[in-house]
């Protein structure tokens, strides 16, 4: 799979493909969340969604210059809008954050500083078996974990590049690099 095989979910004004490229300028007011802690709901991030055929591993590179609170960009899965994760870089107090929001029903949100260029960097999630694995990359070679949790099994998955900005509009991001193929199957502290 790659970028001509998605759709969009809230398409929007300004992308383009180039090549092996997605090219990507955000609206004003988009997010993915639901309820915790705010008490709102909001379904209207950018998503371009490509279908698996049941279990995966999608990988997908990420370069951005995130400036205003709740700047993000990364990758999303996706069944249902109660059912998703999403996980990137998102701008929280003032620093670029590694961030992941799980969903089911309601959403979590976990961050963690990043330490490496947070304007180039690479996520990678395994679904398999009802588990979600996320990982990130400085480099595209060594993938640390950064997440695992439950996820529901399902016959296919909507994923692909997720990016959104709350308090704005005009955060550009390139997406490259997307793949997605049958989950990798590594061990769990496998780097590689």
């Amino acid at each position: 799979m790659n970028f001509e095989d998605g759709t969009w979910l809230n398409e929007p004004a300004s992308w383009r493909r180039d090549g092996g490229h997605l090219h990507v300028v955000t609206d004003k007011a988009t997010d993915f969340w639901r309820d915790t802690h705010y008490g709102f709901t909001r379904d209207t991030g950018h998503f371009f969604a490509a279908k698996t055929a049941g279990d995966f591993t999608a990988q997908v590179r990420v370069r951005a210059q995130y400036r205003e609170l709740y700047d993000q960009a990364g990758l999303m899965v996706r069944l249902s809008s109660r059912e998703w994760v999403k996980a990137g870089i998102e701008v929280s107090d003032g620093v670029p954050m590694i961030s992941s929001v799980l969903t089911i029903d309601r959403s979590d949100w976990a961050t963690a500083p990043y330490g490496q260029d947070a304007g180039d960097f690479w996520l990678r999630a395994t679904v398999a078996a009802g588990v979600l694995r996320l990982q990130v990359s400085s480099d595209g070679k060594h993938w640390p974990l950064m997440r695992l949790c439950p996820f529901p099994e399902a016959p296919s998955y909507s994923v692909g590049p997720m990016c959104c900005t709350p308090e704005r509009a005009g955060l550009s991001v390139a997406f490259s690099d997307f793949t997605v193929s049958a989950p990798l199957g590594k061990a769990l502290h496998d780097l590689s």
